[in-house]
């Protein structure tokens, strides 16, 4: 069974959906907020203009997921499905950013069960990579379980922090 990167997760807070190009207005409001990214090695994606080209890559990544608040529907945020190795058994988790008001843990927490859970139906391990400066990330991933096995240079040459979930 080929791996399903756009699945349709839901969970008692959060909802995760495929994102498509009409999701842009919503997404781009959610992430105009300097402070998401204060810690990202693209501190200025809360512009529009370098917002444009996250959301341009998320569409055609064909793993793009958005997140709404499960109680009302409200978009708070987004995650892919990145990578996918059938010869090494694993899948990328990465790209995800949540509105402030949903940061605290339980949002994200749940977001990244849903998606560990369908993950684990197809692979033995999940791979997070995250900047080098992102301690927030670092240390959310850290709290539902990942553990940092090394550096990795990212596509774009950036030192990163590479984080690995084993399916239990």
């Amino acid at each position: 069974m080929p791996f399903d990167r756009q699945p349709h997760l839901k969970g008692a807070l959060v909802e995760l959906r495929p994102l498509v190009a009409g999701d842009y207005a919503e997404l781009s409001a959610a992430s105009s907020d300097p402070l998401i990214w204060e810690q990202h090695p693209a501190k200025d994606r809360y512009k529009e203009e370098v917002f444009k080209e996250f959301f341009a890559d998320a569409l055609a990544s064909g793993g793009g997921l958005i997140a709404l608040d499960a109680k009302d529907g409200m978009v708070i945020g987004t995650s892919r499905f990145h990578g996918y190795d059938v010869v090494r058994s694993e899948v990328e988790i990465g790209w995800t950013f949540l509105v402030r008001s949903h940061w605290g843990g339980r949002y994200n927490g749940e977001m990244k069960a849903l998606m560990l859970q369908h993950a684990f139906q197809f692979v033995r391990s999940v791979v997070f990579i995250i900047g080098l400066n992102n301690l927030r990330s670092q240390k959310a991933v850290e709290k539902i379980g990942g553990v940092r096995v090394a550096n990795r240079t990212t596509e774009n040459g950036r030192e990163s922090a590479a984080y690995v979930i084993a399916r239990p």
